[in-house]
């Protein structure tokens, strides 16, 4: 894993924003100063020795996953995640249906010389999938057409949405995001997965979650066309629904529709997964020590909100040192993990997005960043596995 420098493509702000990137505030440098969002200044080098572990590593992450989301439904740990009361058994029911999901991101700390270690799992609402599956694979077909890269998650996604299709009811498909986004990031994220679902046969609809309705004389949700809606993809966080009476309405229309991620998903996008892990396979290579609530031993751990999100309300404590970020979360609790700071390249820190899609591993972003925190200011840049 080497990082490398080279001029970008002519026009490639054009070229970018006729493949979606239409979205995205300038990320920072070294120095703080703006550099661009879509990087492709730099790019990190792979061999493939080091992408086949790094495949393997994450479908048995995956897969530990799964055995943790059992393991917290089996013994009812749901308050160890800061979920409401009333919505556990509903996500217990939700995961005795195999209720069923589309995608992940992992996101791992790796220098080409150990393991890779799991930072935190991004299972519910992950973004970036625009850059990783689209921008970057042209990227490489411009100017290394002869290498190979990670990335298989165009064809996977359109594969997974066939396989889900046959699940639900009927061949419509609701997707929706939230407003609110000013960015337009989400508006983009979920029109690039409604194109892949359509591709696999879906009839899409693309709503506003805003706009989402209830008839409550038939007791269902329906469309700006008040027809049903049988299914729909929310690029809108779990906690986010359940924190409102909108909320209930959805678990309880659950299966008749069907929503996706599924609110299983809601134990493997929280932080607390973490310690879960940790309990579950203490020691194990792709993992970090990570406690509920309390350092435990750490004496250099960061301390993570259980639902924050862009690096909010971190706080980073090593030796001789302590740094905090601002934010808006932590009611709902936090989690000790190790620190373990993400390697250096160049004055740059790296953090890995490994997809997972269905259940096999289809891709990398990187995004990096000159802190120990990746937050909003990072940058995403490609990547490449040279063939000679």
């Amino acid at each position: 894993m080497r990082r490398v420098h080279r001029s970008p493509r002519n026009g490639w702000e054009t070229i970018v924003e006729a493949q979606g990137l239409v979205y995205g505030t300038p990320a920072r440098d070294g120095g703080g100063n703006a550099r661009p969002y879509w990087d492709e200044s730099v790019h990190y080098e792979f061999e493939m020795d080091e992408i086949l572990a790094l495949e393997a590593d994450v479908e048995l992450l995956h897969s530990m996953c799964l055995k943790a989301v059992e393991q917290v439904i089996l013994l009812e740990r749901y308050a160890d995640f800061g979920l409401p009361e009333w919505s556990w058994p509903h996500i217990a029911e939700s995961w005795r249906r195999s209720d069923p999901h589309v995608y992940g991101r992992f996101d791992l700390r790796y220098d080409g010389r150990r393991p890779a270690k799991l930072l935190e799992y991004n299972a519910d609402t992950p973004t970036t999938v625009l850059e990783a599956a689209i921008l970057q694979w042209h990227w490489l077909t411009d100017l290394y057409p002869e290498d190979d890269q990670w990335n298989s998650l165009h064809e996977k996604l359109v594969e997974r949405w066939g396989a889900v299709k046959g699940t639900l009811p009927g061949s419509e498909l609701h997707f929706t995001w939230s407003s609110a986004d000013a960015s337009g990031e989400d508006n983009v994220t979920t029109a690039y997965l409604q194109e892949t679902a359509a591709e696999a046969g879906f009839d899409t609809v693309a709503l506003a979650i805003e706009e989402v309705g209830f008839d409550t004389e038939l007791g269902r949700f329906v469309d700006l066309a008040e027809a049903p809606i049988e299914a729909i993809f929310k690029l809108y966080p779990w906690e986010w629904v359940l924190d409102d009476d909108f909320g209930k309405r959805v678990v309880e229309s659950l299966p008749s529709t069907m929503w996706i991620e599924p609110l299983w998903k809601t134990l493997l996008s929280n932080k607390a997964i973490l310690a879960v892990l940790w309990e579950m396979y203490p020691g194990h290579p792709n993992l970090l020590p990570a406690f509920l609530d309390d350092p435990g031993m750490l004496t250099e751990y960061v301390r993570k909100p259980k639902l924050g999100r862009e690096g909010a309300n971190m706080t980073v404590v090593g030796g001789g040192f302590e740094t905090a970020t601002g934010g808006i979360y932590g009611e709902e609790g936090y989690v000790y993990q190790l620190l373990d700071p993400l390697p250096e390249f160049d004055g740059m820190r790296p953090a890995l997005g490994a997809w997972i899609v269905g259940d096999e591993s289809a891709g990398l972003g990187i995004r990096e960043t000159a802190g120990l925190i990746t937050d909003d200011g990072a940058a995403f840049v490609p990547h490449r596995i040279p063939q000679s």
